[in-house]
């Protein structure tokens, strides 16, 4: 309370005889150290909370098996009723739903940093954002019900999966936060194909594993000033809509069909991808009069350079539509869609790569967020399964946000492309029935 007071309410008399343009670029700087503060406590309480409930599951008797991996809360009710019993489960699925309002409430402070910097335009962009996340959690993710309890049978579970899905993990974080996706991309596979898993968990887990990716990294790249949280909070409106579409059309389109268009989509767009492997910053983009107009231009700091690299921003309501469809992706899909959004802000909006894949990491986890809900709701998030995932997560993620500042543009641009073919060739295959899925 003492720094937030220190941070907004006083006012040196050497801050007051600051020009006005100093005092902006320090109520900036504030703000920006807010955001960072709440990504960083989330994280942190969401671990500790996860870990307290793992501590006591030895308490427990009857070891892990797939009737305990089946034994959790996964509706309001139960979970107060099984914490007032301390029972480990409950405590561990407290600590993911911590892990889950980490973005949420990052939305909600944004609202407070663009109020210091007195930006009516955000203020106004960051409460719809935050009334739509809000209605996609407690509104839609209510309409759902759990159908967990029929999975129990064929399924595998002892003391050493946790253990070996937890290391696995670290290096799905660590590749999701430099490339700006969620560890999806591998957690899904990893869990069906490796662990037998059924499909459900591998989903409910892979948005932990996106939320978990976004909050781990987002701290580090939003204080280091990779991130432009401007252009973040703007396409998040899209996204969040896109979400709550796809939790509405899941029921009612063919999933299969729409794995192999998506899939499809991101070889054909790893062709451009192919001729910018070389290109540092793209050169000759101005800002188009949205972009102007939201002021979404901005610098980043490139340590192989060694200066801050000014950028513009071109193509903005194109980019809004493509943040709709990966939020849409995400929604029928349960997955963070940051390829999606990376080709969006790289290709399309022309962003420099590294300002591309962080603003990806910092949107991903509110996309994640807005679809959350219903996982949680269809008890499609076992704390069994999502805990190891979650801590794994967060440490690769927290080990790939100090990596990144040290990666030249090229090889990032060389990495992600490899991810995403291969995150289009597990879609095309799951939805023709030959993947993992």
């Amino acid at each position: 309370m003492k720094r937030i007071n220190q941070f907004f309410f006083l006012r040196s008399s050497k801050e007051a005889s600051f020009p006005p343009q100093e005092k902006q670029e320090r109520r900036k700087e504030q703000a920006i150290a807010l955001i960072g503060w709440v990504l960083q406590g989330g994280v942190l309480l969401s671990a500790i909370i996860i870990l307290s409930g793992a501590i006591l599951l030895p308490t427990r008797p009857g070891g892990l098996s797939a009737q305990r991996l089946l034994a959790f809360p996964f509706t309001w009710s139960q979970l107060i009723s099984e914490l007032a019993q301390f029972h480990p489960q409950s405590i561990i699925t407290l600590g993911l739903l911590c892990l889950i309002a980490t973005p949420v409430l990052r939305v909600a402070v944004s609202i407070v940093t663009f109020v210091v910097e007195r930006d009516r335009t955000y203020i106004i962009i960051t409460c719809i954002v935050l009334a739509i996340l809000l209605f996609s959690i407690f509104g839609v993710g209510t309409w759902s019900s759990g159908q967990h309890a029929s999975l129990a049978h064929g399924i595998h579970f002892d003391a050493l999966i946790p253990v070996l899905i937890f290391l696995a993990s670290i290096v799905a974080g660590l590749l999701g936060s430099l490339v700006g996706l969620g560890g999806g991309v591998l957690i899904v596979p990893l869990l069906t194909i490796v662990f037998k898993l059924p499909i459900e968990f591998a989903i409910g887990a892979s948005i932990i594993s996106v939320i978990a990716t976004s909050s781990g990294a987002a701290a580090a790249y939003v204080r280091d000033h990779l991130t432009n949280i401007r252009i973040g909070m703007f396409l998040e409106i899209a996204t969040t809509i896109g979400a709550i579409s796809g939790a509405f059309l899941a029921g009612l389109l063919a999933p299969n069909l729409l794995n192999i268009i998506f899939g499809i989509i991101l070889l054909i767009s790893a062709a451009p991808l192919v001729f910018k492997i070389g290109e540092d910053t793209p050169e000759g983009v101005k800002n188009d009069r949205l972009a102007s107009w939201l002021h979404l231009s901005g610098t980043y700091p490139d340590h192989k350079q060694g200066k801050d690299i000014a950028y513009q921003v071109t193509r903005t309501p194109w980019g809004l539509v493509m943040m709709y469809v990966a939020g849409l992706i995400s929604g029928l899909l349960g997955i963070g869609s940051g390829t999606f959004k990376v080709i969006a802000l790289d290709s399309l909006m022309r962003l420099p790569i590294k300002v591309s894949t962080t603003t990806s990491n910092f949107m991903i986890g509110v996309t994640a967020a807005a679809s959350a809900g219903i996982y949680f709701s269809r008890g499609d998030i076992p704390p069994l399964v999502a805990a190891p995932v979650a801590l794994g997560i967060l440490i690769g993620a927290l080990i790939g946000a100090r990596l990144l500042v040290h990666i030249s543009n090229k090889l990032l641009r060389i990495l992600f492309l490899f991810v995403l073919i291969v995150s289009a060739l597990e879609m095309i295959l799951h939805g023709t029935g030959l993947g993992a899925f």
